[in-house]
């Protein structure tokens, strides 16, 4: 196992548990050689935190950070999103040299693509920060479900600073943090994420003989 490196997730209440604890078998199932690692909030209860102990290498108490955005949260039809902020925390884990977050609702699956395609989950921690797979749709940012980072104190600081002083687009993590990395739209394209690694459940046009030639 690379101690240096981890997935981190996130668990802000008992209803995402279950969710967190698939994300950790489906990372172990691939074969990752990395830990993996939980942040979960004072509310979530002991019952929810004995089954995430029983799946992560390392399972960190985190404070919650709420954006208090309720007009943008409203108008994106997510009010439950403000909670999201507390993603920052993952900025904070300074024992790991690289980390990459996946939301507790995401799941890793690697065999729907041919051999010629094929791609290892630890794979991303080739990339350097920020990188991240576009989100469909407009405005050109990407989807923060899947990203791969540096943690770092400084940062960290600088997430906050820049919450209280400009808030988020939308309300939640997603907003924020593509306002506070700006530049990732047009500064380098290899920090753009093949849509493979981060599938939404959204309506987007697919050029099907492309992936199937």
């Amino acid at each position: 196992m690379s101690a240096g490196e981890a997935f981190v997730t996130l668990v802000t209440s008992d209803s995402y548990c279950m969710g967190a604890v698939v994300v950790a078998r489906s990372l172990r199932r691939h074969g990752t050689t990395r830990s993996v690692v939980v942040m979960v909030t004072p509310n979530v209860s002991e019952q929810s935190r004995g089954a995430l102990h029983s799946v992560f290498d390392e399972v960190i108490m985190v404070d919650r950070i709420e954006s208090g955005d309720s007009l943008h949260l409203s108008s994106l039809g997510r009010p439950e999103l403000g909670i999201t902020f507390t993603k920052i925390h993952c900025w904070t884990l300074t024992q790991y040299s690289k980390c990459v977050f996946l939301d507790a609702d995401t799941l890793v699956m690697m065999d729907l693509f041919p051999l010629r395609f094929w791609i290892t989950v630890d794979e991303l921690f080739q990339r350097d920060e920020l990188s991240a797979a576009p989100d469909p749709g407009w405005p050109d940012c990407f989807n923060s479900g899947v990203f791969v980072f540096q943690p770092s104190l400084q940062t960290h600081a600088s997430l906050r600073a820049h919450a209280l002083q400009h808030g988020s687009f939308d309300g939640g993590d997603q907003g924020l943090l593509n306002s506070f990395f700006s530049s990732w739209p047009v500064a380098d394209i290899t920090k753009h994420l093949p849509f493979v690694y981060n599938l939404s459940s959204s309506c987007v046009y697919s050029y099907l003989p492309a992936f199937q030639q």
